[in-house]
């Protein structure tokens, strides 16, 4: 992969690079045409990454599918996949990380110890295997690309990174590889997240300002559901993810929700 891409480094060739834990759905699918539009070759990375699962998370359950990325990936003209090993990516005596302090350690960090330490480590190792001159990622996982971003601009990274809007079910809810293990009823009931969210900005056009009014009005909604756990409900700044009292333009809601077994997020940007 590396050899590969100075290649086409000294051919003048800008790489686009759409890096996925695989079992893609149209939600990558909107990164990837995106990124085949704006760029010369395109990588799209398929791997599993375990150091951003806890010990009683789902990464053995985690979908795979290998033969239908291909597929997929072929369908719309990508130019290669980056499909390692473990092994490749992870030395058996591996000892470094990248950790970004203060951003990985609220909202989804606080009960996913460890788990953004994996992700940034991850993205740091992909920049510098596949030298992407843009990376495209989706603004579902609001918090991870805010910190991709911050690694990228600490670490001096010559990668433009993009955030891409989140792509949808048709009742609202965001697409996730997750969502195959909703059970009917869990995944009607999933749809009250981007429900809430919608609320939170019509009543923002409205010109209600207070963070904590919104966030009760989301609770509510949220909790009226059976199947659903709500883990947490914060407003918060977009750059320095800390909580707000009044919403602006420009703040980030942010939602994280059990429904049965499975964690679902969502948020907007007001």
């Amino acid at each position: 992969m590396q050899r590969l891409s100075r290649q086409l480094k000294k051919q003048n060739k800008k790489i686009g690079f759409v890096p996925t834990m695989g079992y893609l759905h149209p939600g990558h699918l909107s990164l990837i045409r995106e990124a085949r539009a704006e760029n010369d070759f395109l990588v799209v990375s398929i791997f599993v990454n375990p150091t951003q699962f806890g010990p009683t998370e789902d990464f053995d359950k985690y979908p795979r599918d290998f033969k239908r990325d291909r597929n997929l990936a072929s369908r719309e003209k990508v130019d290669c996949i980056f499909y390692p090993r473990k092994e490749d990516v992870y030395f058996k005596d591996c000892r470094t990380f990248v950790y970004v302090e203060d951003l990985s350690d609220c909202l989804c960090g606080l009960s996913r110890s460890g788990h953004f330490k994996g992700v940034v480590t991850l993205i740091s190792k992909l920049f510098n295997i596949v030298y992407p001159d843009v990376a495209y990622f989706g603004q579902k996982d609001a918090q991870q690309a805010i910190i991709i971003k911050r690694m990228t601009r600490d670490l001096n990274f010559s990668v433009k990174i993009k955030v891409l809007p989140t792509v949808r079910e048709k009742g609202g809810l965001a697409l996730s590889s997750r969502n195959k293990y909703l059970s009917p009823k869990e995944r009607r009931e999933a749809r009250v997240l981007y429900a809430s969210l919608k609320k939170a900005g019509n009543l923002f056009k409205k010109g209600i300002r207070d963070a904590n009014r919104i966030k009760n009005i989301i609770f509510k909604m949220i909790n009226n559901k059976k199947t659903a756990r709500l883990e947490y409900v914060e407003i918060v700044n977009t750059k320095s993810l800390k909580p707000v009292k009044k919403i602006k333009s420009g703040t980030l809601i942010a939602i994280a929700c059990r429904f049965g077994q499975v964690r679902l997020i969502d948020n907007i940007i007001i």
